[in-house]
Parts: structure tokens; sequence; C-alpha cells
């Protein structure tokens, strides 16, 4: 059994007291390698020495939405830091319209950025998505047509209508723990239709830890319990969801497999 964490953030505070610890329970689930994800210009160095400490880390480069106003990265600076081997995707980005609407002009522009890095060097772009969708799709509409470049809408929480969209362009998309939530019965119902290989599964951690592990920092291993949920959803074997969604990181993620000659 392999199992991979598409996105979570181990580089936080929250894992300094205890990251080998939660990597070794991690490996013990069945996760074999985890993807920390950057976040602020200021703290890639933190999330690049994460990735550095452990076989089993990989990690992007990127600015969140809701960061741009402290610092953006422009593609030149993006492309400069995806030649380290440990640097295996873009972002996150995107548009967050949910926790403040002061930078939108802003987010614009970094998402374009990032955009811009992924076409140059073929590198997925992981895009995250809060009440957003349509300039979202504005966006990627327009610059797919202009040269396509591997994406990821990450913890999907969408519209089926938005989902399809997204397919339809070639994206993944993520599940995260919040479809293990009871009151996520809409975004249960697409998972169940959700294209079996274009699906990965992530934490997110150390937020949105699926049940049974509500209300506990999140951390990779508990991606197990997100991939059993989508199984026992869609009705097919958990070995099947676990195999399918290795292998869709390893098609989207293709650097991590030249890297680790795992997939």
């Amino acid at each position: 059994m392999t199992l991979i964490d598409s996105h979570c953030h181990l580089d936080f505070p929250d894992f300094d007291g205890d990251r080998g610890d939660v990597l070794a329970r991690a490996q013990a689930a069945g996760v074999q390698y985890a993807l920390t994800i950057a976040t602020q210009k200021d703290t890639f160095a933190r999330v690049l020495a994460t990735a550095e400490s452990s076989p089993m880390l990989f990690c992007t480069v990127g600015i969140h939405p809701c960061h741009v106003h402290e610092g953006v990265f422009e593609a030149r600076e993006i492309i400069q830091h995806t030649h380290h081997p440990k640097v295996i995707g873009i972002g996150e980005t995107g548009l967050d319209y949910y926790h403040s609407r002061d930078h939108i002009d802003l987010q614009k522009t970094s998402f374009r950025h990032h955009i811009q890095a992924a076409q140059d060097t073929q590198l997925p772009v992981i895009i995250h998505v809060r009440d957003a969708e349509e300039g979202t799709l504005s966006i990627l509409r327009e610059t797919q047509a202009q040269k396509p470049y591997p994406a990821l809408i990450h913890c999907f929480t969408g519209s089926g209508d938005f989902a399809d969209a997204v397919l339809d362009l070639g994206l993944y998309i993520s599940l995260s723990g919040i479809v293990t939530f009871k009151s996520a019965k809409d975004l249960q119902a697409i998972a169940r239709t959700l294209p079996l290989d274009r699906i990965l599964v992530e934490t997110d951690a150390p937020y949105l830890s699926p049940a049974p592990h509500r209300g506990q920092r999140a951390e990779p291993a508990f991606v197990k319990n997100t991939a059993d949920f989508i199984a026992d959803l869609r009705g097919i074997a958990r070995e099947e969801v676990y195999a399918a969604t290795t292998g869709n990181f390893g098609r989207l993620f293709q650097k991590a497999r030249v890297v680790s000659g795992l997939f």
C-alpha cells in the first residue's frame, strides 16, 4: 500500500516539537511521500529546509493569495527556485475572495506570475480557490489557451459545474478531509462521480483533520482516512483509491517520479 499526501504544511511551527514523529506515523500509515506547500515569500527557505530534512518530503514554491500583500514572487524568481531537486511544483497560488477583497488585483497578478512559471517549466501549479470560481476559470481558460500547463485544484470544495470546467481544461482535483465531514453532502456527491484518474488526496495539515480526527491537528498519516472514505463513498476497494491517487500524483508531479523512482 502506498499513499501520498499531496498538500500539507509541515514547515509550520505546529510541527516543530515532533516533526520526526509525525513523519514516522505517516510511514506507518502507508504514506510514502508528502508535499509540503509554500505560502509566503519570506518563509520559502523554511519550506525548502523542511523538504531537505527527509527523503519522503518534496516541496513547492509560491505565494498563497491571502499573503500577496506581504511579497510577491515574479515568474523569473519562481523559475529560479524550481531548479532545486526538491521543488516539484508551483504554488500554492490562486484567488481567495472569502478572506479579503482588498488585494484582488494583486492576487490576479501573482496568480499569473505562477502560471507563467508553470508554462515555462511545465511543473504543475497548485491552485487555491475560495469564493472565486468565475475569476479563476477566466484566468485558467485564457492562459491554458495561450500555452497549456499542468495544474491542480487543491482542497476542492467547489460546485459541480466548476469541477466539470476544470476537468475539461485537463486539471486534477485534490480532496481533503473536508469530504469526510457530515455537513459536506454536496461535496460527497461530486466526489462520487469524479474521474478516478484525476483525483488526488491531501490533508492540508495542520488544518482540516478528517473524521474520526476532527478537532485534532492534522498530519499526513490522516490522508489514509480521507482515501478510505472516498473508496467507501464510491463503493470500490480502498486499494483501488490508493493506487489511483498515487499514480495520479506521479503523472502530475513528474519531477517527483524522476527523483524518487517510485512511480
